[in-house]
C-alpha cells in the first residue's frame, strides 16, 4: 500500500532521519517553551520587583499561543510545513537573541521583553500544527501510533528538564536562560534544514476565512473526531486543575523544602514510564477500553490522593495518573492523524490546540477557585466526584464507546 511516506517497506523509527529531525526538533521548541515559562517571571520580577508586571508576562506568553493556534493550522496547510517550522525556529532564535544581547549589555526594557514574550507564544505555538502535520508525512502508516506514543515523551522530558533549567541558568545570569534558548533555537534551524518532505501539492483557492471555516466544519462535523474533542478538554481540564491543587498543598501542609519538587518530580517520571510503555499499551487493548479506563482509573487515583499523606505518597499517585495520560492520547491522536485528510491536518491540530489549551488555562482557574477555602482534601474528592461525571459521560457516548481500533 503506497502511504505518505512514500516507502514500500518501512524501515524502523530507529533508522528514520526524517522522523529524529522532527522529534528532536519539537524536543527543543518544548524545552525553550518550558525555559521561557519561568524564565521570564523570573527576569521581569528581578528587574521590576513587580509581581503584577511578573504575572503579565507570564499571561502574555499563554494567550498569545492560545490566539495563534488555529491561525497557524491555516498556514500549515496553505504552504510548505518546513518552511514554517523553518521560519518559526528562526524568528524565535533571533528574539531570544536579542533578548540575550539586551541583558548582556545592561539595557532592560519591559516594552522589548513583552514583544519577544508575543513573538515566543505566537511561533511556539505556530510550531506545533506544523510538526503534527508532518508526522504521518515521515512516518510508515502502520508505525504512527508507535511513532505517536513515543512522541509524548517530550512533553515530560521538556517538563522535568526546562523549568530546573531555567532556575539554574537564571541564578547563574539572567541572560543565560536567554541566550541557551537562543542557541538551542539555531541548533533546530540547522536540523530542519536537512528534513525531507514530500513536496505540498497545488494549493487550493480558498481564502484563509474560508479554509478557516472549513477547517472547523470538517472538525466539528466528523462523528468520532467531534467527541474526542470534548473528552481532551476534559481531560485537559482535569489534569491542569489537579496540578493546580496539588501546587496548593505545599503552602498548606507546610511542607519541607524540596517535597513539592519531589511530588512533581513524580508526575514527570511517571509520564516518562507511561510514554515508554504508551505504544505497546496502544497495541494490545482495544481502544474503547483505553478511553473509557482512563477517567475511571484517573478518578480512582485522585480519591486515593485525597485520603493519602501529602508529600511522597501524593507524588505517588500524581505519577500515576501521569503514567495513564500517554496511552489515552495516543490513542485519540493516532486515530485523528489518521483519518484527517492531510490538508486538513495543520487546521486538526491547530483547533485540537486551541480548544484543549483553553481547557487547560481553566483547569488552572478551576483549580484555583476550589482551593479558595484552603481544604485540600475536600477539594480533592470533590474534584473525583466532578470526573466520575465525566467518565459516566464518557461510558454513554455511543462513539466513544465504539471507537476504532488502529494498530
Amino acid at each position: 500500500m503506497t502511504t505518505e511516506a512514500d516507502v514500500a517497506v518501512p524501515p524502523p523509527l530507529s533508522r528514520n532521519r526524517n522522523y529524529h529531525m522532527l522529534w528532536g526538533s519539537q524536543l527543543v521548541s518544548e524545552l525553550v517553551g518550558q525555559l521561557c515559562l519561568i524564565a521570564f517571571p523570573l527576569m521581569v520580577m528581578a528587574t521590576t520587583g513587580s509581581a503584577p508586571w511578573m504575572g503579565g508576562v507570564a499571561a502574555v506568553i499563554g494567550a498569545a499561543g492560545m490566539v495563534a493556534n488555529v491561525p497557524a493550522g491555516v498556514l500549515v496547510d496553505r504552504f510548505d510545513r518546513k518552511r514554517v517550522m523553518l521560519v518559526c525556529q528562526c524568528v524565535r532564535a533571533v528574539a531570544m537573541g536579542s533578548l540575550a544581547i539586551a541583558l548582556l549589555a545592561d539595557h532592560f526594557s519591559l516594552s522589548h521583553v513583552f514583544v519577544v514574550a508575543v513573538v515566543e507564544g505566537l511561533l511556539g505555538a505556530a510550531f506545533d500544527p506544523a510538526e503534527h502535520a508532518a508526522l504521518p508525512q515521515v512516518v510508515h502508516e502502520s508505525q504512527l501510533s508507535t511513532a505517536v506514543a513515543r512522541n509524548t515523551t517530550r512533553r515530560y522530558i521538556a517538563t522535568l528538564l526546562g523549568p530546573a533549567g531555567a532556575g539554574f541558568l537564571f541564578a547563574f545570569d539572567p541572560m543565560a536562560p536567554f541566550a541557551v534558548a537562543a542557541v538551542l533555537l539555531v541548533a533546530s534551524c540547522v536540523v530542519l534544514s536537512f528534513l525531507r518532505l514530500p513536496r505540498p501539492g497545488p494549493g487550493g483557492e480558498s481564502d484563509r476565512a474560508g479554509m478557516l471555516v472549513e477547517g472547523f466544519r470538517w472538525v466539528l462535523g466528523h462523528r468520532v473526531i467531534r467527541p474526542t474533542i470534548v473528552w481532551l478538554m476534559c481531560c485537559e481540564l482535569f489534569v491542569s486543575a489537579l496540578i493546580t491543587i496539588v501546587l496548593a498543598l505545599s503552602g498548606e501542609d507546610d511542607m519541607a523544602p524540596g517535597a513539592l519538587g519531589m511530588m512533581m518530580t513524580g508526575f514527570g517520571i511517571g509520564g516518562l514510564l507511561g510514554a515508554a510503555v504508551a505504544g505497546r499499551l496502544h497495541a494490545v487493548l482495544p481502544a474503547p477500553a483505553i478511553i473509557l479506563g482512563f477517567p475511571w482509573c484517573a478518578a480512582a487515583l485522585t480519591l486515593v490522593m485525597a485520603l493519602v499523606p501529602t508529600g511522597v505518597a501524593t507524588g505517588v499517585v500524581l505519577g500515576g495518573i501521569a503514567f495513564l495520560i500517554p496511552t489515552a492520547f495516543t490513542t485519540v491522536m493516532t486515530y485523528q492523524l489518521a483519518v484527517a485528510p492531510s490538508a486538513l491536518r495543520g487546521r486538526l491540530s491547530g483547533i485540537v490546540g486551541l480548544f484543549a489549551g483553553g481547557a487547560g488555562a481553566i483547569g488552572s482557574l478551576v483549580g484555583g477557585l476550589l482551593m479558595a477555602d484552603g481544604d485540600s482534601r475536600g477539594t480533592l474528592l470533590i474534584w473525583s466526584v466532578c470526573l466520575v461525571a465525566v467518565a459516566v459521560g464518557t461510558t454513554l457516548s455511543p462513539a466513544l464507546r465504539r471507537f476504532p481500533t488502529l494498530k
